[in-house]
C-alpha cells in the first residue's frame, strides 16, 4: 500500500485500508481521550464559513449602557440567511444558577430562519427569555440561553474601560465570557423540526445549526463586554485585543443529554467514529511526506507542546493524566525531526511509536497526523449524518 501525496493512492476505500478494530476504538476510556480534529463539527462549520467568505451583519443593537436589551445578527450561509436574535436582561444573584431547573438567565437566544421583522422580534422578546415555557414557530431553528462567567466578564469590562487589556492568564484559565446551559434544536419545545433544514447546504451535518448559533453567540458576548466598557468610560475605552479574543470560546455548563443521546442514536455514533477511523487509515497509508508536509507537522508538534504547557484543570485525576501526557509527548518530540519523518510511511510510523504510551498520548498523535492532511480527509466530514427517521403521516 503506498501513496506519494495526499489525495493520490491513499484515498482508498474501506476494503483496502486497515482500520483499527471496533473493540479497540469503541471503549469509553479511549473515546474519552479523543482530541478535537479537523473533522470535529465546529471545525467543519468554520471551514465552510471561511470558504464561503461569510460575514456577519449586525442588524439590531438596542442595548443600554449596562448591557441590557436586544440585538440581532445575520449571516448568509449555504445559500440561506440566518439570524441570531439575542436578549440580555438583569439577573438577580439569587436567580443565578447553571442548573437545568433555572428559570432565568443573563442572556437568551434564538437562531431565526431568515431576517426577522419587527413583529418577529416582539414575538421572540415575549418568548425566548422564557425558554422551555415559551412558544415558538417553524422559523425558530435553535433555542439557547447562557450565563456570564461573572468574574471574568467583570474583569474584561473593567480592564477595557480603563484603557488596558485584561489579564491573559485569567482569560486562558477560564476561556469564555458566557457559558450556555442549553442549545436546543430538532423540534424541541416547538422550534423547527430537523427535516426543515436537513437538506440545506452547510446544515446537513450533525449539530451544524446548533454550532452556528454558538458561533454567533460568541461574537455577541465579546461585543456586549466591549459595549458596556465603552459606555462606562468612552474616553479611555480600548477594544479587546485580537490575540486575546482568540482564546475566548463559549462555555458549556451542562451535558446531561449526551449519554442518553448516544445510547439512542447508535447509527450517528457509528458514522462519527467510522469517519474518524477512515481518515486515520487514509493518513496511515501515505508512503512519503514531502519537505513542506514534514515542516508543517514539526511546526504543529511545537504548537502541541505549547498547548500542553498551558493546559491546566482543577480535576486531580485529569491533572495527573496531563502531566503524564506532557512527559510522553516531550519524549516523542525529542526524536521527531525532519530525517525521522523522511522515512517511508511516516505517519504510520509515528502512530506506532506512540502505541505504547497512554491513551491520551495515542489520541493526541492521531489528531496531530490528521491535521495537515485536509486535502485527503475533509470530505469525510460530509459522511457523519444519519439517515432521516421516518415521518409520521397524521392523515392516515
Amino acid at each position: 500500500m503506498s501513496a506519494t501525496r495526499p489525495g493520490a493512492d491513499a484515498a482508498l476505500t474501506a476494503d483496502k485500508l486497515c482500520l483499527r478494530a471496533p473493540d479497540e476504538v469503541m471503549r469509553l476510556e479511549r473515546m474519552g481521550a479523543f482530541f478535537p480534529t479537523r473533522l470535529s463539527f465546529m471545525r467543519s462549520l468554520v471551514r465552510r464559513l471561511a470558504r464561503e467568505n461569510a460575514s456577519v451583519e449586525r442588524r439590531r443593537w438596542e442595548i443600554d449602557g449596562d448591557g441590557f436589551g436586544s440585538a440581532a445578527y445575520s449571516v448568509a450561509y449555504g445559500g440561506h440567511t440566518y439570524s441570531l436574535v439575542a436578549f440580555s436582561i438583569p439577573l438577580a444573584p439569587e436567580e443565578r444558577t447553571d442548573r437545568v431547573i433555572a428559570e432565568a438567565w443573563d442572556t437568551s437566544y434564538v437562531l431565526f430562519d431568515g431576517v426577522p421583522e419587527a413583529a418577529d422580534i416582539e414575538r421572540l422578546r415575549a418568548n425566548v427569555p422564557l425558554q422551555e415555557a415559551g412558544r415558538f414557530a417553524a422559523s425558530d431553528l435553535v433555542l439557547s440561553r447562557a450565563n456570564k462567567s461573572v468574574r471574568l466578564f467583570a474583569h474584561v469590562v473593567d480592564s477595557l474601560a480603563q484603557g488596558c487589556q485584561p489579564d491573559a492568564q485569567m482569560i486562558g484559565s477560564v476561556g469564555y465570557l458566557m457559558r450556555t446551559t442549553a442549545v436546543y434544536g430538532n423540534g424541541k419545545f416547538g422550534v423547527a423540526d430537523r427535516f426543515r433544514i436537513a437538506e440545506r447546504p452547510g446544515l446537513g451535518g450533525p449539530f451544524q445549526a446548533e454550532l452556528l448559533t454558538v458561533w454567533l453567540i460568541r461574537g455577541f458576548t465579546i461585543e456586549l463586554a466591549e459595549h458596556i466598557a465603552r459606555a462606562r468610560s468612552p474616553k479611555t475605552f480600548v477594544p479587546l485585543a485580537r490575540r486575546l479574543k482568540r482564546h475566548l470560546g463559549v462555555g458549556n455548563a451542562t451535558g446531561l443529554g449526551m449519554a442518553p443521546f448516544l445510547v439512542s442514536h447508535p447509527v450517528l455514533l457509528n458514522n462519527w467514529i467510522y469517519a474518524r477511523e477512515m481518515a486515520l487509515a487514509r493518513v496511515r497509508a501515505i508512503r512519503h511526506a514531502d519537505a513542506a508536509m514534514r515542516a508543517r507537522v514539526l511546526a504543529l508538534a511545537a504548537r502541541v507542546g505549547r498547548h500542553l504547557e498551558q493546559w491546566n484543570v482543577e480535576d486531580a485525576r485529569q491533572s495527573a493524566r496531563t502531566e503524564t501526557l506532557r512527559a510522553e509527548f516531550a519524549a516523542i518530540s525529542d526524536v521527531l525531526d525532519d530525517d525521522w519523518l523522511a522515512a517511508e510511511f511516516p505517519w504510520a510510523r509515528l502512530l506506532d511509536h506512540a502505541a505504547a504510551r497512554s491513551l491520551e498520548c495515542q489520541e493526541l498523535i492521531v489528531a496531530l497526523v490528521l491535521e495537515p492532511n485536509g486535502e485527503l480527509i475533509d470530505d469525510l466530514a460530509d459522511c457523519m449524518a444519519g439517515q432521516p427517521a421516518g415521518r409520521l403521516d397524521a392523515g392516515i
